[in-house]
């Protein structure tokens, strides 16, 4: 799972580690049957799994029995230090747990059965596993709708920018329809995989730390499956390890992301984007994500005038999140005239619905569905198909016009007189 890769001709097909002689026999005879040498089946459980594969190459199939497992999900975690993406891995065991059985799935594992075990159940499971090695990748399948990636930037801290890009993914997944990718770039502190309840796993600091790895195994057996059609790659890095790179592990990642998804969504901090603009060069369309405070309208001045100078055919979505129209900071026209530029989409700031999706651990779209917020998620999701599908020109016409405004304008320090005279007139009435 997480061990440095080996080319795949290289391996076994199959190898089985069982702990004791009646699941051994049958396990062989399965072997047999599908044509895999019965002399890779071993006795010794989990553990000799782990010390067998930390000095071998992994098989494309691996059968661990769990049964003298005294923690399982920690021994599965160290199972995955020395297995290599790529491998489907069957776990066996004797506990009878729903929450167990979910745990390991949501590790890596591709199938959980009970013993005692049947020479039926165990055929149909490496069958299914092997079906699942030969079957065609996702790039492969989804050929007929182009790939396209969005990238989600926030113009300041605490303005929504994860709650954006969590609910797009998950309106993109659920009610387009679309193969989605949820790349969160914030190693340390991203929010991604919290919001949606999820273990964020290692796959985004083992392709930090080893670029060279990252291929469509790796991020096949890396990215943590939120549904069937959506899955997040993220992080929790320990505050103590400073993140050393030079940005080409982010860029191989949106690489291979984009044959093996149909859409990406790239959750990216302003302190990985001003180092590393190539991370948004290629993506279809940028969501540029503020509040309507006099704080976020310098901000978002100072970000469109970037990426007009650093991405000039970057087409920019402008999204105005917790908005609030009777006691916000701005109102959206003194906001607008100050950065001279339209607002795209206004998501409405409800307390209530946001503290129940953080409950349920689920995104802010999806509790939005039935009420009136959601017509905002579902706005945005056609204005970005839009573009994605071929008709970008027409739809970024209006960001396009903003810009030329911006740079005919005068200086920030101008722009922002431009509020506080709105301000004084404000409170002169």
């Amino acid at each position: 799972m997480n061990a440095p890769f080996k080319a795949a001709g290289l391996r076994d097909p199959f190898n089985a580690f069982v702990c004791d002689d009646d699941t051994l026999e049958l396990i062989r005879v399965a072997a047999g049957d599908m044509g895999w040498p019965i002399e890779k089946c071993n006795k010794g459980g989990l553990r000799n799994a782990v010390q067998s594969l930390s000095v071998s190459a992994s098989p494309n199939i691996l059968f661990v029995d769990m049964s003298e497992s005294g923690d399982p999900i920690n021994d599965i975690n160290a199972l995955a230090e020395v297995c290599e993406p790529g491998t489907v891995v069957i776990a066996a065991g004797q506990v009878n747990d729903v929450r167990l059985y979910r745990d390991l799935l949501s590790s890596g594992i591709q199938d959980y059965l009970l013993k005692p075990l049947s020479l039926d159940q165990v055929r149909e499971s490496l069958a299914m596993a092997q079906a699942m090695l030969t079957a065609p990748k996702h790039g492969d399948v989804h050929d007929d709708k182009p790939h396209h990636m969005t990238a989600v930037v926030g113009v300041r801290g605490g303005v929504g920018a994860s709650l954006v890009s969590t609910s797009l993914a998950w309106v993109m997944s659920e009610q387009a329809g679309r193969q989605t990718a949820l790349l969160d770039l914030d190693v340390h502190f991203g929010t991604g995989a919290l919001t949606l309840d999820l273990e964020p796993g290692r796959g985004l600091i083992d392709a930090i730390d080893n670029p060279s790895r990252i291929d469509g195994l790796f991020i096949e057996r890396a990215m943590v499956r939120a549904s069937d059609k959506l899955s997040l790659l993220s992080a929790e890095a320990p505050i103590h390890q400073p993140v050393m790179t030079d940005g080409s592990a982010f860029f191989q990642l949106e690489e291979e992301l984009r044959g093996a998804f149909e859409m990406t969504i790239v959750d990216i901090p302003r302190h990985v984007l001003i180092p590393f603009p190539h991370l948004v060069s290629e993506a279809g369309t940028i969501l540029l994500v503020s509040d309507v405070t006099l704080a976020s309208a310098r901000d978002t001045i100072r970000l469109l005038s970037w990426f007009k100078q650093n991405i000039p055919a970057a087409r920019v979505i402008l999204v105005a999140n917790k908005f609030q129209s009777a006691i916000g900071e701005l109102s959206r026209k003194e906001f607008e005239s100050s950065i001279e530029r339209s607002i795209d989409i206004v998501i409405p700031f409800d307390p209530k619905l946001v503290s129940q999706a953080a409950k349920l651990g689920k995104s802010y779209a999806e509790i939005c569905k039935g009420t009136k917020g959601a017509q905002a998620w579902t706005n945005l999701m056609r204005l970005i198909l839009d573009g994605a599908d071929g008709d970008g020109e027409e739809v970024a016409a209006p960001a396009a016009k903003g810009g030329a405004k911006d740079a005919a304008s005068g200086s920030l320090l101008g722009k922002l007189g431009g509020i506080g005279n709105l301000m004084a007139k404000k409170g002169a009435k």
